[in-house]
């Protein structure tokens, strides 16, 4: 199925949401081990980016991990998988693109979404044409995507940057769904 290699996950780090987030995360972890997608995430034990982790690492799949030295205790790093070290969030994010293929967005806080709208906006200026995902069950990402719609009908972004946003509620959709957009780019 996959020309993925790598899919760098960006989610919460909060141990305190749902219950049904966190097993989407590790349902997301599963499906990229199954299918031998590398994780590359933001480093740490706690919330959805520890669950998902611990489930691709359980089911034999390949992790990266790249934390800034001052969240080490913050974000308690999952120490199981390989980890870069780095100086700050800047060179996480690089890193962390760096090392991927596309992006997942699980539910998340501020950190989660800034993530996700810088790689969206590398892309809208042509910096990089990574496909992203944004996964959920239960709606979590539908207020950005109407938000996305009227930036779109405000003529703000070409309505072709709209087939750049995929919205799935399944962690093998979501994978499917980059993998189709990899397969287009890269003919």
């Amino acid at each position: 199925m996959t020309k993925l290699k790598s899919v760098c996950v960006y989610c919460g780090s909060s141990n305190d949401v749902k219950p049904e987030y966190l097993r989407l995360a590790q349902e997301l972890g599963r499906a990229l081990a199954q299918q031998d997608i590398r994780l590359v995430y933001g480093g740490g034990g706690v919330g959805l980016m520890g669950a998902c982790a611990r489930a691709t690492h359980s089911e034999g799949g390949d992790v990266l991990g790249i934390m800034p030295r001052f969240l080490l205790q913050k974000e308690r790093i999952f120490e199981d998988v390989p980890h870069e070290i780095v100086e700050d969030m800047h060179t996480r994010k690089q890193r962390m693109f760096d090392e991927s293929d596309a992006f997942i967005v699980l539910p998340g806080g501020i950190g989660t979404l800034e993530e996700a709208v810088e790689m969206l906006s590398w892309a809208r200026l042509g910096l990089h044409a990574k496909p992203m995902a944004f996964l959920d069950e239960d709606g979590f990402w539908t207020p950005f995507f109407t938000l996305m719609d009227r930036i779109i009908e405000g003529k703000f972004t070409p309505e072709e940057f709209r087939a750049a946003l995929v919205h799935e509620n399944t962690p093998e959709a979501a994978l499917q769904a980059l993998c189709d957009r990899v397969v287009r780019l890269g003919d």
